[in-house]
């Protein structure tokens, strides 16, 4: 894939995994809102053709050897990033359920030197009318508020996986990125780095394809373990020296 010239270049991560029938079209997608903008589709050991679908609609692929789970994926789209010299990295996820056409609210903060980290919220004052299965939305709340309180800032979103990142975010997350619903985790180490984090209000669209993976036992297993992790995360080091950022 070519790259853009000019001063600033910019990245749009998308991971994925068994996305055949929905990764083609969030590339194409991304690629009609701004055919200047650069996309790699991490796919993360699917067992469908969904390599070759984002490779034809335009995409940049990193196949994983095997499955790493959504956080792994995440980062090896950042480690790319970083590689490759990008200072904007945009992230959505695979299934087709962010709209690329709300990307100048996600950069906007950005472009203003307001923010580090920028997360599309489906909670936020203007944000969608989010309808999650009732485990999910009790975890999401739960994360949002143990999150605001480990980081002393209102956060209304701590699952949303439709963000912008500046340069310092993205050398941040290439060196160090959790694993297991890695934007809770994400979002007390960035504050922890001394990086900021801004929400803005995000619409995000039906599943159109596939099936989520996140099953009612998932959910309470998950919210179990990364509580833990948050907590033991606060007192970690920081891996990443605030000179390196």
């Amino acid at each position: 894939m070519s790259e853009q010239p000019g001063p600033e270049r910019r990245l749009a991560i998308v991971p994925a995994r068994n996305e055949e029938d929905a990764v083609g079209k969030v590339v194409a997608e991304l690629r009609a809102f701004d055919p200047c903008l650069d996309v790699v589709v991490i796919d993360d050991g699917s067992e469908d053709v969904t390599a070759a679908r984002a490779e034809a609609a335009g995409a940049a692929v990193v196949s994983l050897p095997f499955n790493l789970g959504i956080g792994g994926a995440v980062q090896t789209g950042f480690k790319y990033a970083l590689e490759h010299g990008y200072e904007t990295v945009l992230r959505l996820d695979g299934d087709g359920q962010h709209d690329p056409q709300q990307i100048p609210n996600l950069l906007a903060p950005l472009e203003r030197g307001e923010a580090d980290v920028v997360v599309g919220s489906r909670f936020a004052e203007g944000g969608s009318d989010y309808k999650a299965p009732l485990a999910r939305r009790a975890g999401i709340r739960w994360f949002a508020q143990l999150v605001s309180l480990l980081t002393g800032q209102k956060l209304t979103d701590t699952t949303s996986g439709f963000q912008a990142v500046n340069a310092r975010a993205i050398r941040l997350f290439a060196a160090d990125y959790p694993h297991d619903y890695p934007e809770v985790e994400a979002a007390v180490m960035v504050v922890r780095h001394r990086l900021r984090i801004v929400e803005v209000p995000a619409l995000m669209r039906g599943r159109e394809t596939g099936r989520s993976s996140i099953t009612l036992v998932r959910s309470l297993y998950y919210a179990v373990k990364v509580t833990l992790a948050l907590f033991v995360g606060m007192f970690r080091r920081r891996i990443v020296p605030l000179e390196e950022l």
